[in-house]
């Protein structure tokens, strides 16, 4: 559709090549965007169903923690593969690929219980045929994570890339507040009972839908104009960078591709080489702390954190999506912002308020005074990670490793933050369960935890991380030094 509708302009409409079409540049992102709404879907719906599961099955502490972590393992495995796979086969055949793990992962999770089973047999099955279909979809997670702001990056004109790749962390955001809806309405249509037998697997079961839509829509949009210069198909990248910006940027950027092209060699120990040592630690070292600050804990366990502290499960899940609403109205605020302010600014001002919030909600924890407090507080920590860390990262992350191996280096850095992500997600219930903390801290240790690694973001944007706004990406990797 997209791509006859790009044939169509470039061929009947010439003022379109000269001058390039805003609306086209859009709807190509919004539609690579949906591999980060399926992102913010997987990885949110564990939210709704882990009470009624862990009703259901009496897990432990570290089973709870398994269950909402088992798909960051499959996360793990997604970017490792994702990133090869998007330099060899293009940006968008990897998105195709997630497309289908996502639908295949949310039809294992939804299939028919085995009522042939024995009740121990079957309980069991269950746990582990859910752990491997949620480690398939997290694979795919994995996959989108890193290739749908790696395709919005390259095809945008460096002006304007901040708010493009921030509108896949805006689509991120949206499937999370989508599915805090869907988990709501399946568990306010039945009661207890029938949503802790079945109604958990309907919430995964749910995904399917927007998993066959992105996989149609891809199949609409062009390949990234820089993967297809690297693979020798120059007249192709031409054409769609002419759609995108018109025809003198086009030409211009395809110049500027082509001279980075030419002095890299595209292997993964090009990133040890000097000057790109440093950009390889600062992807690292972003993404480690983008997820210890610990806002999957809130992502995952929000309607537990609220049900332990101050209400039940209806008003719970009302109150998640009040968090999915507020992540959502400041991610927005970023994406008009982050080419305006700036990466960095946004970085330390977002970093300070989520540091601020997870203190202020330790103290209120520590004395019991949750009642109002405590969504007072993970609405303020949510709104600064909307504002800077969850978006700004991923921008960054996109802008800074060389052309050639733009993914393999981003599958290194993702591979770090899913697996910092596996870490805390498999931590907090372990944590807050635990006697002893409970004891010595009330259940603030946690908070305080990942409010200490907020001043250690904000210090570390302030003193290392470079500024990329405005700057082209091969700019931006002249910038390291880095010599043919």
């Amino acid at each position: 559709m997209i791509e006859k509708q790009e044939r169509s302009g470039m061929q009947g409409e010439g003022f379109l090549e000269e001058r390039g079409s805003r609306l086209y540049l859009v709807l190509v992102c919004l539609v690579a965007a949906l591999g980060g709404l399926l992102f913010g879907y997987d990885t949110a719906v564990v939210s709704g169903a882990i009470g009624f599961m862990v009703e259901r099955f009496g897990f432990t502490p570290a089973w709870q923690g398994w269950a909402a972590s088992s798909a960051l393992v499959g996360c793990i495995i997604g970017v490792i593969l994702a990133g090869p796979l998007s330099d060899r086969l293009g940006r968008k055949r990897t998105l195709l690929v997630a497309a289908v793990l996502f639908f295949v992962s949310a039809l294992g999770s939804a299939l028919p219980e085995l009522g042939t089973l024995g009740a121990e047999r079957l309980g069991s099955w269950l746990r582990h045929s859910f752990v491997v279909f949620r480690i398939i979809g997290g694979i795919g997670v994995g996959a989108a994570s890193i290739t749908s702001p790696m395709y919005i990056a390259e095809i945008s004109p460096a002006r304007i890339r901040g708010r493009m790749v921030s509108v896949n962390q805006f689509a991120i955001i949206s499937g999370m507040l989508v599915v805090y809806f869907v988990n709501y309405f399946i568990a306010g249509a039945h009661p207890e009972s029938w949503n802790v037998s079945v109604g958990w697997r309907w919430m995964f079961g749910s995904e399917m839908i927007p998993a066959l839509l992105l996989l149609v829509l891809m199949l609409t949009v062009p390949e990234s104009p820089r993967w297809l210069l690297e693979r020798g198909r120059e007249g192709e990248a031409l054409r769609v960078l002419s759609r995108v910006d018109g025809r003198s940027y086009a030409q211009r950027e395809l110049r500027e591709i082509g001279a980075a092209l030419a002095q890299e060699s595209g292997s993964l120990g090009q990133l040890f080489r000097p000057g790109l040592r440093v950009v390889l630690l600062i992807g690292v070292v972003l993404a480690v702390l983008q997820q210890v600050t610990g806002i999957n804990v809130f992502l995952y366990f929000a309607p537990e954190i609220f049900k332990q502290f101050a209400s039940g499960t209806d008003v719970a899940l009302l109150q998640t999506i009040v968090v999915g609403a507020v992540n959502l109205a400041f991610t927005v605020v970023a994406i008009w912002t982050v080419d305006r302010i700036g990466r960095k600014p946004l970085m330390m001002i977002g970093a300070a308020g989520m540091g601020i919030s997870l203190f202020a909600l330790g103290l209120s924890v520590y004395y019991g005074q949750t009642a109002i407090w405590i969504l007072v507080f993970i609405l303020g920590y949510i709104a600064s990670f909307a504002l800077s860390v969850g978006p700004v990262t991923w921008v960054i992350l996109s802008e800074i490793f060389p052309t050639r191996i733009r993914g393999r280096a981003m599958g290194v850095a993702a591979v770090c933050l899913w697996a910092s992500n596996w870490v805390v997600s498999q931590t907090f219930p372990m944590m807050d369960r635990s006697a002893w903390f409970i004891e010595m801290f009330h259940h603030a240790f946690p908070f305080w935890l990942y409010g200490a690694f907020c001043v250690v973001l904000v210090i570390f944007v302030w003193r290392v991380v470079p500024e990329t706004k405005g700057k082209s990406l091969e700019e931006i990797e002249g910038m390291w030094g880095v010599k043919g």
